[in-house]
């Protein structure tokens, strides 16, 4: 059991960082939560993604990406490089309506899905079966850092809040050790990294509060940098920027999910929920742009599918829906991705592009909302 891992682990180490306590209960082969069992996902496990609610998604997304295939000049090939892909949902969204619709988009698109997880990778193939018996898409274990293509597309959702994070608080570095029979909490002085990380992109946390450090989601970046020689990349998370932490928001957002079930506990049920941490937005595009990329907006995830789909008027969700009540529900199923009180505003979107010029990529629908970040 992933408890007794651990308890191994602090019996030989001592007390170990927040950070290593998230990656055993997340990533530990055989018994962390997303190395375990592919059972997680959808609404019958313990979370959903926007590819759970609707394919829409998928599709919408399609339109976009073919619209940054375009800018870069509608290349031969095209590679999209989807990181914590899932059970590949979105990605068989994505493949089947690009097919359907942009049919030369389709021809130079490929599609790679990186995936540490070995039962998440047996998933992936099952979903996308068809697409890669047809060459048109791969199941990769190796993180990214190498060139797929000459033009790249990198998507990642829901990837970056689940890197472990250092957590801090006015006392130091949060550390987990194990006494009598429990989890225990104790604190050192925090690392010059993670002072420099408060210093630039956080707040020093005042007595009681917490704040965490993504160092790992910082380490990624340039790996992720480092596979577009040419194209854009999307991230869709949970996030906040600096500006937010300043105006007292987002301060402590490690939070734990099972059967649909939310606490902020992280030493119940290790290896058996998920544990998150909002995404800092501000430090992730700093991190890319060290790495050489071009920022080229900020985005809620309301103001990302309406851009995309105002000209059309949401066509792709409603195109197969030929009842009355066909279209309630997809009504109903958009509503969700782009309402406050459904996933639309609590996403934020960041895009960076390397190798592009700022002009062409002015006309994205997707940046239509962008504000200034």
């Amino acid at each position: 059991m992933t408890r007794q891992r651990i308890e191994q682990e602090i019996g030989e180490r001592g007390p170990i960082p927040f950070s290593r306590y998230m990656e055993l209960c997340l990533y530990e082969p055989g018994l962390g939560y997303y190395a375990r069992s592919a059972e997680q996902f959808g609404k019958a496990g313990d979370f959903y993604t926007s590819s759970d609610v609707h394919a829409v998604f998928g599709r919408l997304l399609a339109r976009q990406f073919e619209e940054m295939w375009r800018v870069l000049g509608s290349p031969e090939r095209i590679e999209i490089v989807e990181l914590g892909p899932g059970r590949g949902l979105f990605a068989r969204d994505l493949l089947d309506w690009s097919r359907r619709k942009f049919g030369d988009f389709f021809s130079a698109l490929h599609y790679a899905l990186v995936e540490a997880s070995a039962a998440l990778r047996e998933k992936l193939a099952a979903t996308l079966e068809e697409h890669i018996a047809a060459g048109k898409a791969a199941v990769l274990g190796d993180p990214p850092g190498h060139v797929f293509a000459e033009n790249v597309i990198v998507f990642a959702n829901e990837f970056f809040d689940a890197l472990p994070v250092e957590v801090l608080s006015s006392h130091g570095a949060l550390r987990v050790g194990w006494e009598a029979g429990r989890f225990v909490e104790s604190f050192v002085s925090a690392s010059a990294a993670e002072m420099e990380y408060l210093d630039r992109y956080s707040i020093h946390p005042e007595e009681g509060e917490r704040v965490e450090a993504g160092l790992e989601a910082q380490r990624w970046m340039p790996r992720v940098a480092a596979t577009v020689p040419r194209g854009f990349v999307v991230i869709i998370d949970y996030g906040y920027t600096r500006e937010e932490l300043l105006a007292g928001r987002h301060r402590g957002t490690i939070m734990c999910y099972r059967q649909h079930s939310a606490s902020d506990n992280p030493y119940e049920s290790p290896g058996e929920q998920d544990i998150t941490a909002h995404v800092n937005f501000t430090a992730l595009r700093a991190a890319g742009e060290k790495a050489s990329l071009d920022c080229l907006g900020l985005v809620t995830q309301a103001q990302l599918l309406m851009g995309i789909g105002e000209e059309t008027q949401f066509s792709d969700a409603f195109e197969d829906a030929h009842l009355p009540q066909e279209r309630a529900k997809r009504a109903l199923q958009l509503k969700h991705l782009v309402t406050p009180a459904g996933m639309g505003e609590t996403f934020q979107v960041l895009v960076m592009a390397r190798g592009v010029e700022k002009e062409k990529t002015a006309g994205l629908s997707g940046l239509k909302f962008v504000s200034r970040f």
